[in-house]
């Protein structure tokens, strides 16, 4: 373990008040705790009701989620997937695991999401048509699909990019791994894209303590994903497997958890949104303080609440006031370092990206779990508040 105070208002964790003990210990009565289990199934019916899509598959995790649908949707080695340059590190890995590359484009200055207007004008000015295929003029490469990420909780403007995907023969997927619930235009996140995909990693809105899904509408996709996900098996008795497979299927006591978290999971989010409206009571009228907007087409769940910090206006910078929040038992993290400047993805290309490295010096995320007591969110104002530098 490292060195530094234990915070003692963490910045996410589960939120466990349901039937997970209920469920699991009858994964554990009934030896069903693998990856074949009926409550495998109840997950994946659930959660596609809930998003109303009409199939989703369970996996190990989110990332597998991503890197299975990149296959199912034809991304190959040199192919090019373009991807916001602010994000957490798991689409661009995915999209290199398959020795494709991405393509790094800005985010938007108020939404923080991948940046529409940056996009089109990428591909419709320093792309070309070839043959039915949309070539990278700099990298010469083919690209093949666009993946918006949905970060913190709140929606990416997605109608221009599913039209300018469209007009290029693009497929999209969406990473929606921090955005479960979240509405763009009284449309679920999820729903949007081909495919979009799910994490269930201990700091979401709900989760399996690990875990992912992947949704769509098409069925051919899904039964895909199903065959991928178990080792690609074509006969269960004796064992052939005509192509490579991938072990991602998730167990039948991850999917319990999962389950009852999904009973719970409006509740969650109702708890998420009255957290942002007294963290916007609480700091919005600070100077050098910049608190989250959701724009008027998007119903965010606020998953982390993030601020930006003025150093002018508020006197010391963003990691200061991390170290300061440290020092008082508070957790809070920076905005993850873009993804454009990290080493495993130097060779690829980005697009006049501006916007995400100044959101990685001035971000902050603060605690957000859905059991925040009031208390422990005053405080974390309090000291906000008390290191603002006076004028």
């Amino acid at each position: 373990m490292g060195g530094g105070p234990v915070s003692n208002i963490p910045l996410c964790v589960p939120e466990i008040r349901g039937n997970e003990w209920l469920y699991i210990k009858d994964c554990l009565d009934t030896n069903w705790v693998s990856s074949v289990g009926e409550y495998v199934n109840r997950f994946e019916s659930s959660f596609a009701n809930y998003l109303g899509v009409r199939h989703a598959v369970a996996c190990i995790n989110g990332t597998a989620a991503i890197h299975i649908s990149l296959l199912l949707l034809g991304v190959q080695s040199e192919d090019e997937v373009i991807i916001p340059a602010l994000s957490f590190v798991a689409p661009a890995n995915a999209v290199r695991y398959l020795g494709a590359w991405p393509v790094f484009i800005d985010v938007d200055p108020n939404s923080w999401q991948m940046d529409p207007n940056k996009l089109v004008e990428f591909l419709m000015n320093e792309c070309d048509w070839v043959d039915g295929k949309l070539i990278n003029r700099h990298t010469v490469r083919q690209i093949k699909a666009v993946l918006p990420v949905h970060i913190l909780g709140h929606p990416v403007d997605m109608d221009p990019i599913l039209e300018i995907a469209g007009k290029f023969d693009l497929r999209v997927i969406e990473d929606a791994t921090e955005s479960l619930g979240a509405f763009y235009k009284k449309r679920k996140v999820g729903t949007l894209g081909d495919i979009a995909c799910f994490s269930f990693n201990g700091n979401k809105l709900i989760t399996t303590g690990g875990g992912g899904m992947l949704v769509t509408n098409d069925e051919s996709l899904a039964k895909r994903a199903r065959y991928l996900i178990t080792q690609a098996k074509d006969d269960q008795l004796e064992y052939i497997h005509n192509e490579v497979g991938y072990n991602y299927r998730l167990s039948n006591i991850q999917a319990a958890m999962g389950l009852a978290q999904m009973e719970k999971l409006d509740e969650y989010i109702e708890a998420k949104r009255k957290l942002a409206l007294r963290w916007n009571e609480g700091l919005s009228s600070l100077p050098g303080v910049v608190c989250p907007i959701s724009a008027k087409w998007a119903k965010s769940v606020f998953w982390l609440y993030t601020i930006l910090i003025n150093k002018d206006k508020y006197g010391i910078g963003s990691r200061e006031l991390l170290k300061e929040l440290n020092d008082s038992g508070i957790q809070a993290r920076p905005f993850w370092h873009p993804l454009h400047l990290l080493k495993p993805f130097k060779n690829s290309y980005s697009y006049k990206i501006e916007i995400a490295n100044r959101l990685y010096s001035e971000g902050l995320s603060l605690p957000s779990s859905v059991g925040l007591k009031q208390e422990e969110q005053d405080k974390v104002i309090e000291v906000i508040c008390r290191l603002k530098k006076e004028e």
